[in-house]
Formats: C-alpha cells, structure tokens, sequence
C-alpha cells in the first residue's frame, strides 16, 4: 500500500536488573568457581536460571508425550487382582 506507514517490530529481549538474596557460603563458592569457567557470577546465575526454565520445558512435554500415549494406547497397565485372588494359597 503507497503511503503506509512502516512498522519495525523487534522480538530482542532486554536484560533487567535483579536483586539477589544469596547465602553468603553460595556466593562465596560461586565467585570462587565463576573465574575457572571464565565466566562471572552474573552468567552463572543466568545460565542456571535459562537452564531450569529449558528442562522445565522439557519435563512438560515429556509429560504431554506420556499422556498421549496412555490416552491413544488401549493396552491395560496394572493388575487386575482382587483381595481373594491374593489370599488364595
């Protein structure tokens, strides 16, 4: 269309400050191993953090999968014995 205005979208994410209340023995622990993956305590806590949010992810969708399966499979999981069946010797 002549004369429409453009319209730019960006899907970047920006970085936001986060206060932290950490166990001084953690911080200390984290500071100390954070040089050894040259990295900083900052990218360490965010990493862990995008990691959690990834498995947790996964872990939701491995459980849909299972779902699926149990609604869609017509095979019967479980025993089907009653108290008598189990007392008889």
């Amino acid at each position: 269309m002549k004369g429409a205005p453009h319209i730019t979208c960006s899907t970047a994410t920006v970085p936001t400050n986060l206060t932290l209340t950490i166990d001084q023995a953690v911080l200390r622990a984290t500071r100390k191993k954070a040089p050894d993956r040259n990295t900083s305590v900052n990218q360490v806590v965010r990493e862990y953090l995008a990691k959690t949010v990834r498995e947790s992810g996964r872990q939701l969708a491995a459980v849909a999968r299972l779902d699926e399966r149990f609604r869609t499979t017509r095979a019967q999981v479980g025993a089907t014995w009653n108290c008598d069946d189990l007392h008889e010797r």
